[in-house]
């Protein structure tokens, strides 16, 4: 898996979001998790593609499901990296159903 950098966001505007992305990797990404933090997944091919994001943890004992996030063609999402989805290094586990003109990035807001 590829380690997505960071990227800050300056709350009062001049940053773009697409000029941040990257090409998924087709084995995945990872992206650290936590307060103000996302993901955003731009998918500039000709169908819809699945963002699955691992979540390790576990409620009263029991799994807690993925998620996972259906990116149309041509549309962009933003995902919450929430704590949730934090493993042992603090990074989430992402991956693609599909990696063909799919550019993803970790952002969080700034000052």
């Amino acid at each position: 898996m590829a380690a997505l950098t960071l990227t800050t966001l300056p709350v009062d505007g001049g940053a773009s979001l697409t000029d941040n992305l990257v090409a998924a990797a087709g084995g995945g990404d990872t992206a650290p998790t936590g307060s103000g933090r996302f993901l955003v997944v731009a998918n500039g091919s000709g169908g819809s593609i699945t963002a699955t994001l691992a979540t390790p943890g576990t409620v009263s004992g029991l799994d807690v499901d993925n998620a996972a996030v259906v990116v149309p063609a041509g549309k962009t999402s933003i995902i919450p990296l929430s704590r949730v989805f934090a493993g042992t290094n603090g990074r989430a586990a992402i991956t693609y159903s599909g990696v063909t003109s799919l550019t993803v990035g970790a952002f969080e807001l700034g000052t």
